[in-house]
């Protein structure tokens, strides 16, 4: 397609080529259509929202995005584009606040506006909590356009179009500055990775404020000109099978998630509640945004076959903020990949065939480099670049890479300008360890800062939690961190917490499962584990996408923050 130079000129294409066609709808949690907005009624909103805007603040101002589910979000993200203000999408602040990351984003982006529903603008504890910021508050809406819309000029290729706060799992968030040059970038290496036209609907539970529910959903159907249905986060976690009821109704071709929402669809499986349910329609079921597990994928496939689903349309897919979004991915209708690799070599930072089942562990692949992308493997110290089949940092540069964070040069300077030893050229240090296959297949291991060294030896984190987890339905899957810390000797210790199970918190033998556990360890990872803590369901801290944050729980552990039972 003819490129545009920004998305506020997309939009304006949209509303001209499209403007009766629906751009995005907001289904509740039971189906029903709650509110539904064309591309032109989108532009007409938001060029509406803009002459507010222009009269409050001034171009390259920051607004923050805080909303409750709905249409209202995309209103403000695209009246923000045209006013030339830099919107900043944020989670909505938690009523206790302990542990959010709002008051870091609003220390770092100073914003001079928040935008909100006037469902929120309700919520007194948000604009209480904020009043010492100086925050104009502004209400948006769905009416019509009450304002004549200003002249207003297009944004330039490189100006910054909004902040993508990272998610923090390791580190405090930064301002991911995504300009408009990024966006487009992305999202045509979106389309030609995923196949997508004005025929391809989505179907989105993943909040609008996390890049994915952002970017790889409401700006890709955008792009290609087809329409997004939206659910509620909650919705989906209450009653998961509305995301798939949802996906038959609307006969929608691309539907994404991490990893835990497939595996909660298939935990909720009811057939009782999967009459009248063909997922046939589906093209692409995107598993990213946390580690893809081959076990959901056989789950997932073989739970859903019978009402339609494909297997060829799961696509494991990689990518972060620094990215824009999407990294590596497969190709349409092409299925996924596995290898069967030793632990043992993977814990020496090598990829090779297992030869003994109990040293065997199945890997998924993530795709290849997009279109106009390349993605190389380095050793993280040596910043030297490492062959087919050894473990080292994944690095990615392209068009789609922001060249700065947020008043970050020092992060800007050794994450998003790093050079490979011998090699000119930027590259996004992502610091995630992977390794590239003979073929170029993109395999994920883990994060560098979770990595666990204990006598020498790394061990992953997530394959520990996966232990656990596995060993008895009281332990809440994907809820678990393992980590280590120093004894009094200073050597290295491992620490396991866990997540149990609601119904399970007052019938469990604590004594009897970290006994359990404990043996497990031993026997699959050659492992003693030293300290075990049984907590609540909810109380493990993670990111908005649902990324356990490994290092923020080793804090909460250390200064005996959670209240375990038992």
């Amino acid at each position: 397609m003819d490129t545009p130079r920004s998305l506020v000129a997309l939009l304006a294409r949209r509303a001209a080529e499209q403007a009766n066609d629906r751009a995005y709808v907001f289904v509740s949690d039971r189906g029903t259509e709650e509110a539904a907005l064309t591309f032109r009624q989108l532009r007409d909103c938001a060029s509406a929202l803009a002459a507010r805007l222009t009269a409050v603040a001034r171009p390259g101002d920051r607004a923050i995005l805080v909303f409750p589910p709905g249409l209202e979000f995309l209103v403000a993200f695209f009246g923000c584009l045209m006013a030339g203000i830099i919107a900043v999408p944020m989670m909505m602040p938690r009523r206790n606040g302990a542990r959010d990351a709002s008051a870091a984003i609003l220390a770092n982006c100073t914003p001079a506006v928040a935008l909100t529903s006037s469902a929120l603008s309700l919520r007194g504890d948000l604009q209480t909590r904020f009043a010492h910021e100086n925050i104009r508050w502004i209400e948006v809406d769905l009416g019509p356009a009450t304002l004549a819309p200003v002249a207003l000029a297009d944004p330039a290729a490189d100006d910054i179009a909004f902040l993508q706060y990272t998610s923090g799992s390791t580190s405090e968030p930064k301002g991911v500055m995504v300009s408009h040059a990024n966006l487009l970038a992305n999202l045509e290496m979106i389309r030609i990775a995923l196949g997508n036209t004005r025929r391809s609907t989505y179907v989105n539970w993943v909040p609008l404020y996390h890049d994915m529910g952002l970017i790889l959903n409401a700006l890709q159907t955008l792009y290609v000109g087809a329409t997004c249905v939206l659910m509620a986060p909650n919705a989906f976690m209450q009653r998961p099978l509305g995301w798939l009821r949802a996906i038959s109704h609307y006969r929608a071709e691309v539907a994404c998630s991490p990893n835990f929402g497939f595996d909660l669809c298939v935990s909720r499986h009811r057939a009782d509640q999967m009459d009248g349910i063909d997922l046939s329609s589906l093209r692409i079921a995107l598993n990213g945004a946390e580690p893809v597990r081959a076990e959901t994928i056989e789950r997932f496939a073989a739970t859903f076959a019978p009402h339609g689903f494909d297997p060829r349309a799961m696509y494991p897919a990689y990518g972060m903020a620094e990215a824009t979004l999407l990294i590596s991915g497969g190709t349409r209708g092409g299925g996924h990949l596995t290898r069967r690799v030793s632990r043992a070599a993977l814990q020496a930072h090598r990829a090779e065939t297992a030869s003994e089942a109990d040293d065997a562990q199945i890997v998924v692949g993530c795709g290849r480099a997009l279109e106009g992308e390349q993605i190389a493997i380095v050793d993280p110290g040596k910043c030297t670049r490492l062959p087919p089949d050894c473990v080292g940092e994944i690095w990615v540069s392209g068009a789609n890479i922001a060249r700065a964070y947020w008043r970050n040069d020092d992060a800007t300077n050794e994450l998003l300008n790093a050079e490979i030893d011998g090699e000119h050229g930027a590259w996004l240090r992502t610091g995630d360890l992977g390794f590239l296959d003979a073929s170029g297949e993109l395999f994920l291991s883990g994060r560098i800062k979770d990595l666990i060294i204990i006598r020498g030896i790394n061990h992953y984190p997530q394959d520990i939690e996966r232990t656990v987890q596995s060993l008895d339905e009281g332990l809440r899957a994907n809820c678990g961190a393992a980590f280590s810390v120093p004894d009094e000797g200073g050597e290295e210790t491992l620490v396991i917490v866990q997540e149990v199970e609601r119904t399970a918190r007052h019938k469990i033998d604590s004594d009897e499962i970290k006994d359990r556990i404990r043996e497990a360890i031993a026997d699959c990872h050659e492992l003693s584990a030293r300290h075990i803590a049984l907590i609540r369901p909810g109380a493990l801290p993670k990111t908005t996408s649902g990324k356990i944050q490994r290092r923020l729980a080793r804090k909460l552990w250390l200064d005996a923050a959670f209240d375990e039972i038992g």
